[in-house]
């Protein structure tokens, strides 16, 4: 069974998402995406100071078989990304919800971090 931290907010394509007391919100890929990804073997992120719309394809994860795109979980401007993936993209296996996180974003439209799903949804939506 993955792990669901009860403290973090869920999209449907099995991102998580935290909102930080600045009022930024850093996301990655859920502990169950990354198992049923595999081995992640490279990471694309954007680049600070990119727009993004919620639901916008914000970069990709490359496994061993697969690749995935990560989606923007609300509309804002990227911040940060996590440049660690660049030389180590096995942190997303080794801690998806601490250092392998994907990218931070300062929202424009902070209330649809409320329409996210919690962890209870998230778990009905992850059959667990």
């Amino acid at each position: 069974m993955s792990s669901i931290p009860g403290d973090l907010r869920y999209t449907k394509n099995h991102e998580w998402v935290r909102l930080g007391a600045d009022g930024n919100v850093t996301m990655g890929i859920t502990d169950h995406a990354q198992e049923l990804m595999g081995e992640i073997v490279m990471v694309e992120l954007p680049l600070a100071g990119q727009d993004l719309r919620a639901g916008q394809s914000a970069g990709v994860l490359e496994a061993v078989k697969t690749a995935e795109d990560f989606y923007a979980p609300v509309d804002g401007k990227v911040v940060a990304a996590n440049e660690a993936l660049e030389s180590d993209p096995g942190l997303v296996n080794r801690d998806c919800y601490g250092e392998g996180w994907l990218i931070t974003i300062h929202p424009s439209n902070p209330s649809q971090f409320e329409g996210l799903l919690d962890a209870g949804q998230y778990k009905e939506l992850a059959g667990e």
